[in-house]
């Protein structure tokens, strides 16, 4: 059975992960079904939007400790082939040209909080549970600390991976883990309305506004405006450009 679905429609990309019974917990077949989903939107010439949700309760507990366990044994090289699955996924999803949405309740632990993390939208059920909970095991939040250190502050992020406490939902709001909080009885129309309205955008205008806002870290400040004066002048090119200029006018006219 299949961990990791995947359903096309309007425009939009529903990433299903499907193991409500384990907490959608990750091992290597799910990562690697999620990176082949991931792979396959990105050559899709109608998929605008990709949503990523869990079956069940929980959005994702993070990496399948059973499969951890029985990797106890594996060399080295087995045990960093295992994580590097993961790995691919977030850089997938930063890679990829369509926007990701995260639409996250119940928990998201660990990885599972990390894959919240590493979308570019992550809206939260009110009843949402975040952390990282890795030192409590022995373990190391090693590769999500890339995302956390990129959206919440130093020392709120130090104390998460530091301690392993989990938070609500309003928390990782405030601290910039996640987008917005949703009341329980919008969630679900609140999440795919998202998804549907940024299906309906112009796609060239959305795809270069992701580029660059993800191409402008790491660059001084005059590299940036030159990345920015750059997107500017490919966006003033494509059709979507000419035609929204070109609505505006005519509203302004009949004004």
């Amino acid at each position: 059975m299949k961990r990791v679905l995947c359903e096309e429609g309007g425009g939009v990309a529903n990433i299903i992960l499907a193991r409500p019974e384990k907490k959608n917990a990750l091992d290597r077949v799910a990562a690697d079904e999620l990176r082949l989903c991931l792979e396959h939107i990105r050559e899709s010439p109608t998929v605008r939007v990709v949503l990523i949700t869990g079956q069940g309760n929980d959005f994702c507990a993070g990496a399948d400790l059973e499969a951890l366990s029985a990797m106890r044994d594996a060399t080295p090289e087995q045990h960093r082939a295992d994580a590097q699955a993961l790995g691919d996924v977030f850089v997938a999803i930063r890679n990829l040209p369509q926007p990701v949405v995260a639409g996250v309740q119940g928990h998201a632990l660990a990885g599972g909080c990390g894959l919240a993390n590493a979308c570019d939208i992550a809206l939260a059920h009110e009843n949402a549970r975040f952390g990282y909970p890795e030192v409590r095991v022995g373990f190391v939040p090693a590769m999500v600390m890339t995302m956390l250190r990129r959206s919440a502050g130093q020392k709120q992020a130090f104390e998460l991976v530091a301690t392993g406490r989990l938070i609500d939902a309003h928390e990782a709001a405030r601290i910039g883990l996640i987008t917005r909080v949703i009341a329980a009885e919008r969630f679900k129309d609140e999440v795919e309305q998202c998804a549907a309205q940024l299906a309906e955008l112009p796609a060239e205008a959305v795809r270069l506004t992701k580029r660059l806002f993800y191409e402008s870290e790491g660059k001084s400040f005059a590299e940036s405006l030159a990345a920015g004066v750059a997107g500017n002048a490919e966006a003033r090119a494509t059709a979507a450009f000419r035609e929204g200029v070109a609505r505006f006018s005519r509203r302004g006219e009949k004004q």
